[in-house]
């Protein structure tokens, strides 16, 4: 019986495996395939490189008209032709970085939390879905909640510190754009700390360690690369950040001269008068601005990839 039964096993196995080689279908080979990933890296680099030089030929007659003088001065007036870019420079960077700083504060114990403390369970899923959430609400209802929610607490501490009472102004944005970032940072966050290996947390546990002394002796410095570009992903979002950061900065073309003062980014000024840009320098000064903001973003991207770099775990 086990004769017949080999016997007649063979030919089912045969004419499955024939099945299965001459199953009608897309096939694609190795060579073919390898080919492809390196043609859509390779297309990611001749967008980069169409994006800046796009800019640059645009930007070209201001950059003739002004020179050195577009990245110094302070005044930016179409109605004279002077346009200085430094106060829209600070701007941007005192605002994102401010932000950057707050965010952390709760992007970083958000990530332990769901990544180490509560991986599963019912208020894991709770706060899970808060984030996606919140990564998914348009700036505008932001910038709309911003000036509801934000502005009047800030006019009550500016009044109680004895500054003018504008609402509007640096800490107002940053202090959005910090909620704006935080899922970003979190979540990649959680995720790094989820990939920390169980023998590590547990053998220090086995040695005494508390939970606290767990996560910074072993999770933190295991998982800070991870941790890092989470958090130079959402510098990213926030240096780029238009329309919640322009309901609440102010539009003034200043130089701040504290995070109370209104002041404006480099985003906000190119959405507020674009459209309004009737001269060629005018115009060609707005859009050296976004070189300027593509340069500025590529340069702390750079320098964020060799600080994570340095700092990952061999």
């Amino acid at each position: 019986m086990l004769e017949s039964a080999g016997q007649m096993i063979e030919p089912l196995e045969r004419a499955q495996a024939e099945s299965v080689h001459h199953r009608p279908g897309f096939t694609l080979s190795e060579g073919a395939f390898r080919k492809i990933l390196y043609l859509a890296g390779i297309s990611v680099l001749v967008l980069l490189i169409a994006i800046f030089f796009s800019l640059l030929l645009a930007s070209m007659p201001s950059m003739k008209a002004l020179g050195i003088r577009f990245l110094t001065g302070r005044t930016w007036d179409p109605v004279t032709s002077h346009f200085g870019a430094l106060p829209f420079l600070v701007g941007t960077l005192v605002t994102s970085f401010l932000a950057l700083c707050i965010s952390i504060l709760f992007s970083l114990p958000i990530s332990i939390f769901l990544g180490y403390y509560h991986r599963e369970g019912k208020a894991s899923s709770f706060v899970k879905t808060v984030i996606e959430l919140l990564a998914g609400v348009p700036s505008v209802i932001y910038g709309f909640w911003g000036l509801f929610f934000f502005i009047p607490i800030i006019r009550f501490v500016e009044t109680e510190l004895g500054v003018a009472p504008y609402g509007v102004g640096i800490l107002a944005s940053s202090l959005i754009l910090a909620v704006m970032i935080i899922p970003y940072s979190a979540s990649l966050g959680r995720e790094v700390i989820n990939l920390v290996p169980n023998d590590l947390k547990e053998a220090a546990l086995s040695l005494g360690a508390t939970r606290f002394e767990v996560i910074r002796k072993v999770i933190l410095p295991y998982a800070r690369s991870g941790i890092f570009a989470g958090i130079l992903l959402s510098l990213g979002r926030a240096l780029g950040e238009t329309m919640a950061v322009t309901m609440l900065i102010g539009n003034s073309n200043f130089l701040p001269t504290s995070i109370f003062s209104p002041a404006n980014t480099m985003a906000s000024v190119i959405a507020n008068e674009f459209t309004e840009a009737t001269g060629a320098i005018y115009l060609s000064s707005l859009i050296q601005l976004a070189l300027l903001l593509f340069v500025v973003t590529t340069v702390i991207n750079i320098i964020g990839k060799i600080i994570i770099s340095r700092t990952s775990v061999t």
